[in-house]
C-alpha cells in the first residue's frame, strides 16, 4: 500500500535537513578530507525520522548544497564539491543513512543493533569516500584510506556514541509529543 507523506512529516524532514545544513559546514580542515559533523546530523535524522524519511532529509541537504548554498564542510557548496576529493563521502552518506536507518528501525532503537548499524553504515560511507578520494587525488586505495578514514575513526566512534545516547531519547520524546516517527 502506498503511504502518503503528511505535512507534519514534510516539516520534520525540512527541520532535520536544516539541522544538517547547520552542522555540515562546521568542520576542521586536517587535509583533503575535513572533520565534519554531517554524519552526526544524519544519525540523528534517522533516529528522529526513521530510515526512509531520514534518508530523504539527507537528500534534501545534498540537493541544497549542490544548488550552491554553502552547507557542505567549510561552508562550501556547488556541483564542483561533488567532483572534488570529498564527493564520494557526500554520496556515501546517502547509503550510510539507508544502512543505519534499516538497523535503527528494524531493531526499534535497541542499542547494540543500532550501533552496529551505524558502524556498518559509516563503513559503507568510508568505502565510497575512499574510492573517490583515491581516484581524485591519484592515490592508492590504501593511501586514500590513511588520509580519509584513519584520522576519523575515533571522532566517528564518539559521534556514534552520542547519537546512540541522544537519538533514542529524541525519538521517544517526539513520539510522546505526537511528532516523531513510529514503527
Amino acid at each position: 500500500m502506498k503511504q502518503k507523506i503528511t505535512v507534519r512529516e514534510m516539516a520534520l524532514i525540512a527541520v532535520m535537513a536544516a539541522v544538517t545544513c547547520v552542522l555540515g559546514p562546521l568542520s576542521i580542515p586536517i587535509g583533503p578530507v575535513p572533520i565534519s559533523f554531517t554524519n552526526l546530523a544524519v544519525y540523528l535524522a534517522i533516529y528522529v525520522l526513521g530510515c526512509r524519511r531520514g534518508t530523504v532529509s539527507y537528500l534534501v541537504y545534498l540537493l541544497i548544497g549542490l544548488a550552491g548554498v554553502p552547507v557542505f564542510s567549510g561552508f562550501t557548496g556547488g556541483v564542483g564539491k561533488l567532483f572534488g576529493p570529498t564527493g564520494g563521502y557526500l554520496i556515501g552518506f546517502l547509503f550510510m543513512a539507508l544502512v543505519c536507518g534499516w538497523a535503527i528501525d528494524r531493531f526499534d532503537c535497541a542499542i547494540v543493533p543500532s550501533v552496529v548499524g551505524m558502524v556498518l553504515g559509516t563503513a559503507v560511507c568510508y568505502v565510497f569516500g575512499t574510492a573517490w578520494l583515491a581516484l581524485q587525488a591519484h592515490l592508492t586505495f590504501y593511501a586514500a584510506l590513511a588520509l580519509g578514514v584513519l584520522p576519523f575513526l575515533a571522532g566517528d566512534a564518539a559521534k556514534i556514541a552520542v547519537a546512540a545516547c541522544v537519538g533514542p531519547q529524541l525519538r521517544r520524546r517526539l513520539v510522546q509529543a505526537g511528532l516523531g516517527h513510529q514503527r
